[in-house]
């Protein structure tokens, strides 16, 4: 059989087109033919990467990005050119580029609809997208979310359960350098030290976890890694609370690096408020180097479900800094026994090769 990957763009920054990515790798490993056709703003990044064996990474020239769509009119005219020499389509949405593309290239074959989230902060885009959107859903002939709490709370897919199936997401389990990670640990010595890794926007609610560490000892530490428009809010949310030696920005963190930040952690924090962190890879990274996890229970997200409470670590409502607090609180009571439970759970559900052999099997029932 041959698959071709749709969607998204390039380079890999957010977790659509890493697992877009890491399908195609590991089918590659597999012996399974798989292309991965996407698009990029940087001409420099147009053309084609190759995996050893032979599957291949297609990156088109976009002309801008625009409400979180890449405008690629390159897309439609490769795939026209080239559906016929696939057997399944494996489309990952939201990507309404991509599903234009395939709406205009005439694939007779079967489709497979990756619905990694709902659109729901781009309203006007949602209102132009939704009939090609339905379309997409009819013409699918199995339809993947990453969890089954999104499977059945999304409204759009309410009415085509009978084709749904959960994969949950999978990934090679970060290695820590253990040296690195007693350097970073050091850094901190006799802290507590809380971890938050992502986009500094509104809804990974960051503002709620700086409120809940005025409610926690002073050796509480937080290190909030990543970027964004919220940055500056927050510095100063952090100064106006007296907490500037208690939390550290520390920036974009390198893939490198990121599995020396989760073992030098005692408890790795996602604070999200909004279905828009639908599953939160971040959470198994954490997991995958035993480091327990609080997390939220966003209502229709399958964030709270990634994470097993009790188990790998402790859930608690969204945009409640309170509970947020006393979560944590919780969590670091019982981390040895939810740190052996964080490692189990990840080995259970989320290892890439679990991913592969699911994605596999589901082909060849189609094919």
């Amino acid at each position: 059989m041959k698959i071709l990957q749709l969607g998204k763009f390039y380079p890999i920054r957010g977790g659509v087109e890493k697992v877009m990515w890491d399908i195609t790798r590991g089918l590659d490993g597999a012996g399974v033919s798989c292309d991965m056709l996407c698009a990029c703003l940087d001409p420099e990044a147009a053309g084609e990467l190759q995996f050893p064996g032979g599957n291949r990474v297609i990156c088109v020239k976009a002309y801008k990005k625009l409400a979180a769509t890449m405008i690629a009119p390159e897309m439609v005219r490769w795939l026209r050119s080239h559906a016929a020499e696939y057997d399944l389509i494996h489309i990952h949405h939201p990507d309404p580029m991509a599903a234009l593309a395939l709406r205009l290239s005439g694939f007779k074959g079967p489709v497979v609809l990756h619905w990694h989230s709902d659109i729901l902060s781009q309203k006007a885009l949602l209102a132009l997208y939704r009939p090609l959107q339905s379309w997409l859903i009819r013409c699918a002939k199995r339809i993947v979310c990453t969890t089954p709490v999104y499977l059945q709370e999304s409204p759009w897919l309410r009415t085509v359960q009978d084709k749904g199936l959960a994969i949950p997401i999978g990934i090679e389990p970060v290695r820590p350098n253990l040296e690195k990670a007693a350097a970073l640990k050091s850094r901190f010595p006799g802290k507590t030290i809380l971890l938050s890794i992502g986009r500094l926007v509104p809804y990974k609610g960051y503002t709620y976890l700086v409120e809940a560490m005025r409610e926690l000892p002073e050796n509480y530490q937080l290190i909030l890694g990543g970027m964004g428009p919220l940055e500056e809010e927050l510095r100063q949310q952090v100064h106006n609370a007296g907490l500037d030696s208690r939390v550290n920005f520390i920036g974009y963190v390198p893939d490198e690096d990121l599995a020396d930040w989760y073992a030098a952690a005692d408890l790795f924090v996602l604070p999200s408020v909004f279905r828009t962190e639908a599953f939160g890879i971040v959470q198994i990274e954490a997991m995958s180097c035993g480091c327990p996890v609080v997390a939220t229970q966003i209502p229709g997200s399958g964030v709270s479900w990634v994470n097993r409470d009790g188990v790998s670590g402790v859930n608690v409502p969204p945009g409640d800094s309170h509970a947020l607090a006393q979560g944590i609180l919780r969590a670091m009571q019982n981390r040895n026994t939810f740190s052996e439970g964080a490692r189990s759970l990840f080995q259970e559900r989320y290892t890439f090769q679990r991913m592969i052999n699911q994605i596999i099997n589901l082909y060849e029932n189609l094919l």
